[in-house]
């Protein structure tokens, strides 16, 4: 009797063949005993209707043929039918346990950190490409995982070496007694380890709203009052700056979402506007119906543009068209980033367009007007 050990480290394929041999063999094995059973007896019942005496000579002779070709034509057909059935099964359980087998391998190597691999379809129906399909989507969403982890953790660590560097610098001054404690130094320490917390936050932030972990709580809330709590939230910061900030509202349209996070969607654009335009200019919020039910909420400021090089890589973390000019400004460069997660949250879409450096930037948040998330 074969041992539980011994049966769990049989292939798949191999007990698939035998499971099929089984039945093959039974299901002959069944029709010769049927045949035996019943066939005698119509062949003496229908001796008899023809008017041949059973116990002639004739009789016994026509027996014997009969038995013979019943014996030799069932066991040709019999050992044909197992041959071909074996055949097939042997290669369907080939094909499968191939199948499996590159399954197996492949997620094995993702085990190991090589998220690059894909399994082919065996081409044994569409549950196996369908298996085949979604493994392989796992690989890649895991592989893009990896890439953005990486990606994120180098850029973590250059962001982070500025503000560490200028802490460091200023205290071996302090230690070696060529700066004092003063205002000044005061002021640059506090405001990089404020960067540092901001970034802290900011990350903290894009990654929960990218993985969905940000809960929506989605209530109708309509466009006028996100633009009007959005402006009002930032209203002072404008005068400050001696920027101009108008709110246009062309239609009366409702969303829905949650109004909490819209308002950060809109507070994070107006804050970009913000810091890309200089005293004297015009940022501009509208909302007006795009068609298809959709709803507009467009950003558009008079400020510095953007390079139609980098309208591309805009909402991408830690990306910056202007390093130097972002980094003075105080921008995480991950603003954008968050922005883009939140809409998307919301079923959303967001674009940017700028006809260049120099003639101001436009951000369109687009919603569907009315529906559920």
């Amino acid at each position: 009797m074969t041992s539980p050990g011994k049966l769990a480290a049989t292939s798949f394929g191999t007990r698939l063949l035998v499971a099929v041999t089984a039945v093959v063999i039974g299901c002959a094995v069944s029709a010769w005993l049927v045949a035996a059973a019943v066939a005698p007896g119509i062949f003496q019942d229908h001796l008899g209707q023809a008017g041949i005496d059973q116990l002639s000579e004739e009789a016994a002779h026509i027996e014997e043929a009969y038995t013979w070709s019943m014996t030799l034509t069932w066991s040709i057909a019999l050992s044909v039918a197992v041959l071909l059935a074996l055949a097939v099964s042997w290669f369907i359980a080939r094909r499968v346990q191939h199948s499996i087998a590159a399954v197996t391998a492949s997620a094995a190597q993702i085990t190991g950190g090589r998220y690059g691999v894909r399994v082919a379809g065996p081409g044994l129906g569409r549950e196996f490409d369908q298996l085949t399909a979604a493994f392989n989507e796992l690989a890649h969403r895991l592989e893009e995982t990896e890439c953005t982890r990486r990606q994120m953790l180098s850029d973590l660590a250059h962001e982070m070496r500025t503000p560490l560097a200028t802490i460091d610098s200023h205290l071996e001054a302090l230690e070696d007694g060529i700066r004092e404690l003063d205002t000044d130094t005061m002021e640059i320490l506090r405001l990089s380890t404020h960067r540092l917390g901001r970034l802290a936050r900011d990350i903290t932030a894009v990654s929960r709203a990218e993985e969905g972990r940000d809960r929506i709580a989605a209530v109708s809330v309509p466009t006028a009052d996100l633009i009007d709590t959005a402006i009002r939230s930032v209203q002072e910061r404008y005068d400050d700056k001696a920027v101009t900030l108008i709110g246009q509202v062309r239609c009366a349209a409702t969303v829905t979402g949650d109004p909490d996070r819209m308002g950060q969607v809109l507070g994070n654009l107006l804050e970009n506007a913000l810091r890309h335009t200089p005293a004297g200019g015009t940022v501009t919020v509208t909302s007006q119906m795009a068609g298809r039910g959709h709803v507009e909420i467009i950003v558009a400021d008079t400020g510095e543009g953007i390079a139609p090089e980098h309208l591309e890589h805009l909402f991408d973390r830690f990306y910056r068209a202007d390093t130097a000019r972002d980094r003075q400004h105080g921008g995480s460069g991950i603003g954008l980033t968050i922005t883009r997660a939140l809409v998307e949250a919301h079923g959303g879409t967001i674009h940017v367009h700028s006809d260049g450096q120099g003639h101001g930037a436009r951000f369109t948040v687009s919603f569907a007007c009315g529906s559920d998330r």
